[in-house]
């Protein structure tokens, strides 16, 4: 879907094999899972934020509750939190809002 919209993707098997990636100037955003097999999305986005990198994020999550809505909210440049299911179209606009502030091509 993201692809149909014009947008470039690059998928990570695992929170460990995107901590090996270093090249984050041409993304708009990321796009993280609040629960991620291997740990948790919102302390891989302090991972980041602790490494100097500031690059926007879309949470999403199936599990909501309102511990986790909070500290995605507070980890820094959080586009987006998105229960799932959600609709494509609110994805899409958090990422229209990512690369309009974007630093390089999306």
């Amino acid at each position: 879907m993201l692809k149909q919209h014009g947008y470039d993707t690059l998928l990570f098997a695992s929170a460990e094999a995107f901590k090996g990636h270093d090249d984050y100037k041409r993304a708009a955003c990321i796009i993280l899972d609040v629960n991620l097999n291997d740990g948790s999305g919102i302390e891989l986005r302090r991972h980041l934020k602790a490494a100097g990198i500031d690059v926007p994020v879309i949470y999403m999550t199936a599990n909501d509750n309102a511990a986790s809505r909070e500290a995605a909210l507070q980890s820094g440049e959080c586009l987006a939190y998105l229960e799932k299911p959600f609709s494509a179209e609110s994805l899409i606009e958090a990422l229209k809002r990512a690369s309009a502030g974007s630093r390089g091509s999306s």
